[in-house]
C-alpha cells in the first residue's frame, strides 16, 4: 500500500529558503543518498529514511550517478520507492542527481565531457524511471576538458527538458565564476553549487560564498557534520558500527585524534548550552551562512533524521556563541 504523507508536512514555510536568485526553493535541510540506499542496504530502512523525510517537509533528495555500493543502485533504490510511495507527489518532489566521478569503464565513464555527462544523465533517469530530473550537476570540474563544453552539456540537459536546473559542485570560486558566465550567456543560468561545507572545512568562506551571493547562486552544504564527528558519536572513541570503525574510505580512524576529539567535546558542551545536541548546533552553524540555502544531511536510523530536523527550532547564534565556536577550533 502506498505510504499516506502527513497532511502536517507543510506547516512550517519558514523551513525553505530561495534558491539564490531563482524561484526555486529548498528545504533548509535535504537528504542525501550517499550512503545507506545502495543494494547493499536494507530496502526497507531505505525506504523509511526517505517516507520519514517527505513528512517532515524534506522535498529535497540528492543523488549522483554512482551513490550505492554498488554504483547507480541508490538511483534504482529512490526509483523503486518513488514509484511506489510518492509517484502521486512527484510535483512536490525537488530530485538532483550529478556526474563526473568514475561511473563505468572506458575514456567516457567520469569527467565533464559532453558525451558523459549527457550519457550518465539518460543512464540516471532509466535507473529511477523519470523523465526528467530537477537538477543535474557536474559533479567535479575537469581539468582536460574546456569548461564551455562541460556548461554547454548542462545547459543541452535543460533546454532537453531532462533537468530543470543546472548546478555545479566542488567548483572553485575562480571556476564557479567563469561556468556561472558561461551558463548565464547560454539562458541556462547556474541555479546552485554544492561545497562541502562544515566546521572543520572553511575553504568556501575564501571566496567561493562571495561568487556565489555575487552571481545569485545558491549554496547547500554537503557534509555538514563532517561525516559524523560532529555528532556525538566519537565523544568517546570510535563506536564498532561506527562508518570509521567498518568502512573507513571516506572517514579514517587517523582522522580522529585526540586533539580533534578534544575540540568536539567542547563543542558539544557548547551545544548543551544552546539545549541542542552537537549535530543540531552544527547544522545550525552551517545554516547561519547566508549563502547557504541548503544543508545536506545523511542518515542511517530514522531518528537521525529527527534529531537534525530539531536543529531548525533555534538557527540563532549569539555574538558571543559565534566567538566561542571559533575559539574552540581554533584550539
Amino acid at each position: 500500500m502506498p505510504h499516506v504523507p502527513s497532511p502536517t508536512r507543510y506547516h512550517n514555510p519558514a523551513l525553505y529558503r530561495r534558491c539564490g536568485r531563482s524561484g526555486l526553493q529548498l528545504p533548509l535541510l535535504s537528504l542525501g543518498l550517499w550512503h545507506n540506499f545502495g543494494g547493499d542496504d536494507d530496502f526497507a530502512n531505505s525506504r523509511a529514511l526517505i517516507l520519514r523525510s517527505f513528512d517532515l517537509g524534506l522535498t529535497h533528495f540528492d543523488l549522483a550517478n554512482n551513490y550505492g555500493p554498488p554504483p547507480g543502485s541508490a538511483e534504482i533504490t529512490f526509483g523503486k520507492i518513488l514509484r511506489a510511495d510518492l509517484a502521486a507527489h512527484r510535483d512536490e518532489l525537488i530530485i538532483s542527481t550529478k556526474a563526473g566521478y568514475l561511473m563505468w569503464d572506458g575514456p567516457y565513464g567520469e569527467w565533464g565531457s559532453r558525451k558523459s555527462l549527457l550519457a550518465s544523465l539518460d543512464q540516471s533517469l532509466a535507473r529511477m524511471g523519470l523523465p526528467y530530473v530537477d537538477i543535474f550537476y557536474s559533479h567535479r570540474p575537469d581539468p582536460d576538458t574546456p569548461l564551455e563544453e562541460t556548461m554547454g552539456a548542462l545547459a543541452h540537459a535543460v533546454r532537453s527538458g531532462k533537468a530543470l536546473y543546472a548546478g555545479v559542485s566542488n567548483y572553485s570560486a575562480e571556476q564557479t565564476t567563469r561556468a556561472a558566465q558561461l551558463l548565464r550567456d547560454l539562458g541556462t543560468p547556474c541555479v546552485i553549487h554544492q561545497p562541502k561545507y562544515h566546521m572543520f572545512e572553511r575553504t568556501p568562506e575564501h571566496g567561493l560564498f562571495d561568487v556565489l551571493t555575487r552571481e545569485g547562486i545558491g549554496g547547500i552544504a554537503f557534509c555538514p557534520l563532517a561525516q559524523g564527528l560532529l555528532t556525538n558519536r566519537y565523544l568517546a572513541g570510535i563506536p564498532a558500527d561506527s562508518r570509521a570503525a567498518h568502512d573507513p574510505r571516506f572517514l579514517k580512524p587517523e582522522h580522529i585524534t585526540d586533539p580533534k576529539v578534544a575540540k568536539i567535546r567542547r563543542l558539544d558542551a557548547l551545544a548543551k548550552t544552546r539545549g541542542q545536541s552537537l549535530a543540531q548546533m552544527s547544522l545550525a552553524w552551517v545554516l547561519r551562512q547566508p549563502a547557504i540555502t541548503s544543508a545536506l544531511i545523511g542518515a542511517s536510523k530514522v531518528s537521525q533524521i529527527e534529531e537534525n530536523v530539531g536543529a531548525l527550532k533555534n538557527l540563532k547564534f549569539a555574538t558571543e556563541e559565534l566567538a566561542s565556536i571559533e575559539a574552540i577550533l581554533a584550539g
